[in-house]
């Protein structure tokens, strides 16, 4: 028999949610302290993989884990997990490599092969019948067995087959790309996505919506950018407040209550209760106790933090999705697993080249928080409960052109490509290659062979190419999944012009189809550092300044040296495609550029690259610009490059907001509380009215006054915990947050 070969990046198998719980609950409390330093010191152990598929990790001189995964490649048992130490299964080494292996999605079920119908059986003799076969019953009514009752129809969850219900305001790639597409504007937003809202006894009917809060409108700034506008009056922030319930949750004794602007804010989100279902169509009695143990179990996370949310609340909350499954609450427990998930690559040290952490994490923790909050409080809505994800299997052939690759870098020290593709009908998809290497492996793999069967080709002539695939197999996110049946051929591309528009559409979510680029054309203007400042091209008013940001600074990778060179070209135009920066609405992150048709000075690329450079690997060469520009690099970035105050974008006051919302979600309710201590939090209060966010600037202010209270009693004692308080006015300020900056992006870049 081989030896085992030992791989100190070999990744482990994911675990199945309730395996890992399981096995964190059964710790002693003395274990449990020692469960996150013993997560972490895992990562650089090396995993001896066996030929039979196993996996062995040294834990120590006499204590040895083996994994043993199923056909499917997860950890489905508890039984399939082993130590050799004395305490297993209860013991440390076996919780620890449970907790350091990624967590397994809830994979979509296959359909059945449809079964050969059974002979028929010969009719038996004239003398051989039954009477009461040969002399049916004569009754008006159908029988007790051929009969559905008639009583009034219980919940029940959707088709498993239909459509999962995206997050709302996030889209994202398995492969760790964030997308942010437009979420509907809180003004906008029914009171069907309401957050925070009844406290006990409250009817769902009349629960409020934290969505329905009106988005401060904007005005164009000097520089074109929408960034502030006439928001609501004192009136407007009223009858805000009047929408939500007017009873206060109930307080802890001793609590200081605020007063104000601020009091009234953090009175209008009060803790909400569960109301029991008392109508068909509403969640069951089970779905309504799950839903409330998620929300326990992700208001402990957002008190905590990111960085203090090690193994122990990252097995309650996985718990409490297992448990939300079981009832059926499918929406309910991919957000509560994506949480997991995101938190795990918060605190992953190998993860510093990944950007917006802080905020796929806050989208997150909004989908979970929502949800499982209008869940508890009875919501009939049926979009709650979700549906198991399927894989989409198309109508006949899909004709998919190319558009650009995306490298990726993602948590764990994983990277790779994305190619992203769209069919005639202006839909994308996207196929994808990452693992285990890094930005480097995400350099090698843009010319890598695409991994698609019998494919014979390469990502790089993908990408300006085309595509035939008959038998396709389309996850809900819109990949290209390399299963049995799938057939691919080569075909030929079609001009950047014609597969990408001047500017996209908005976001369309739904199974099979990927979340589309931001594309524009736009002027340059000047280098900022190793960023770009533009203006987008309109047809006829000048149209608002921007930022070109790279979408990773890693050497390795050409996003810099690429905008560099443009930076370097003032004048020059061209075709961006990329992504919006959720932090800031006026920075792109662009993944590929192009010339612009009919324009004078603009790029000549070669025509082997069908009119597009990926910036993430192509290198834009002197050859590449207006003979009358070469556009050299500049050696050196001095003060007479930077450009005028006057000409940078202006970025949103709203900013202040999402800084806090993002510090709550990593930091914990310590670090929220701290601008409510200091001397600034007045001056971001007033330059958020300043800019006509007014109701922005209350709930940013109630939510530093609600992290800062800790209710204590006549002894000093900590008495009670308002933990849904604080959850639930993050949750408020968060929705507020999500709609008004779509309101704005959508204000910017789709016109």
């Amino acid at each position: 028999m081989t030896p085992p070969h030992r791989d100190t990046r070999a990744p482990l198998p994911p675990v199945a949610p309730e395996v890992f719980a399981a096995a964190a609950e059964s710790l002693t409390t003395r274990l449990r302290r020692r469960l996150d330093p013993a997560v972490e010191s895992l990562a650089t152990t090396p995993v001896d993989v066996a030929e039979d598929g196993t996996y062995g990790i040294r834990c120590g001189a006499d204590a040895r884990v083996t994994l043993a995964p199923g056909p499917s490649g997860t950890i489905t048992s508890p039984d399939q997990a082993r130590c050799t130490c004395l305490l297993s299964p209860r013991c440390l080494h076996r919780a620890a490599v449970l907790g350091a292996s990624p967590i397994a999605d809830a994979s979509p079920p296959r359909e059945p092969a449809p079964k050969p119908d059974p002979p028929a059986a010969p009719d038996p003799p004239p003398e051989q019948t039954p009477p009461a076969a040969a002399a049916p019953s004569a009754g008006p009514g159908p029988s007790a067995a051929a009969a559905p009752s008639a009583g009034p129809a219980s919940f029940a969850a959707p088709d498993p087959s239909a459509v999962p219900v995206p997050p709302a305001g996030d889209a994202r790639s398995s492969e760790g790309v964030s997308s942010v597409g437009p979420v509907p504007s809180a003004g906008l937003a029914s009171s069907s996505h309401a957050a925070p809202s009844a406290g006990p006894g409250t009817s769902p009917e009349r629960a409020p919506s934290v969505a329905a809060v009106p988005p401060a409108g904007h005005a164009r700034s000097a520089g074109g950018v929408s960034s502030a506008g006439p928001g609501p009056s004192a009136e407007s922030v009223s009858s805000y407040d009047a929408g939500l319930p007017a009873e206060p949750g109930p307080s802890a004794a001793g609590a200081a209550s605020p007063a104000g602007a601020v009091a009234s804010a953090v009175r209008s989100v009060p803790i909400a209760g569960s109301v029991p279902p008392a109508d068909p169509g509403r969640p069951s009695a089970a779905q309504v106790r799950a839903a409330d143990g998620l929300w326990t179990a992700a208001s402990a996370v957002l008190a905590a933090g990111a960085v203090a949310a090690g193994a122990v609340p990252q097995a309650e909350l996985v718990r409490a999705a297992h448990t939300a499954r079981l009832a059926g609450l499918h929406r309910a427990e991919g957000a509560a697993l994506g949480v997991v998930r995101h938190l795990r690559e918060t605190r992953d040290p190998q993860g510093a080249h990944r950007a917006h952490r802080a905020d796929e994490l806050v989208a997150a923790l909004r989908e979970l928080l929502l949800v499982s909050h209008r869940l508890k409080a009875a919501d009939p809505d049926p979009g709650l409960i979700g549906g198991v994800p399927r894989n989409h299997h198309p109508d006949g052939p899909l004709r998919l052109y190319g558009v650009c690759r995306e490298p990726v870098v993602g948590p764990g020290d994983s990277g790779g490509v994305v190619t992203h593709l769209v069919d005639d009908t202006g839909r994308w998809y996207s196929l994808c290659d990452v693992g285990p290497g890094g930005p480097a492996r995400a350099r090698r793999a843009g010319t890598a062979h695409v991994a698609l069967r019998s494919f014979l080709s390469d990502h790089e002539r993908l990408s300006r190419g085309g595509l035939i695939v008959t038998g396709a197999v389309v996850a809900p996110d819109g990949r290209l999944l390399p299963e049995r049946g799938v057939r691919a051929t080569f075909a030929a591309g079609r001009p950047w012009v014609g597969a990408v528009p001047a500017t996209a559409a908005p976001d369309r979510l739904g199974s099979g189809y990927a979340p589309p680029l931001t594309g524009c054309d736009v002027r340059i203007v000047a280098a900022d550092g190793d960023e770009v400042l533009v203006r987008v091209r309109t047809a006829d008013v000048p149209g608002p300044t921007v930022r070109l940001a790279p979408a990773y600074r890693h050497p390795a990778l050409a996003h810099t040296a690429n905008l560099r060179r443009l930076g370097a070209c003032p004048g020059l135009e061209v075709r961006v495609l990329g992504r919006v920066d959720p932090g800031r609405v006026t920075t792109l992150r662009p993944v590929a550029v192009g010339p612009v048709p009919g324009a004078a000075r603009t790029l000549r690329l070669p025509e082997a690259w069908r009119d597009r450079a990926d910036l993430g690997y192509d290198l834009l060469a002197d050859a590449h610009f207006p003979a009358g520009a070469p556009c050299p690099p500049p050696a050196r970035i001095t003060a007479a490059d930077v450009p005028p105050a006057d000409a940078r974008p202006v970025d949103s006051p709203l900013r202040r907001v999402r800084d806090l919302v993002e510090l709550a979600a990593t930091g914990g309710r310590r670090a929220a509380a701290e601008p409510a201590r200091d001397g600034d939090r007045a001056a971001h209060v007033a330059a958020l009215r300043r800019g006509g966010f007014a109701t922005g600037a209350d709930l940013f202010a109630a939510l530093g006054a609600v992290a800062a209270r800790r209710p204590r009693d006549a002894f000093g004692r900590p008495a009670g915990d308002d933990r849904d308080q604080y959850a639930a006015q993050w949750l408020a300020t968060a929705v507020y947050l999500t709609g008004t900056e779509a309101a704005l992006a959508r204000g910017l870049w789709h016109r």
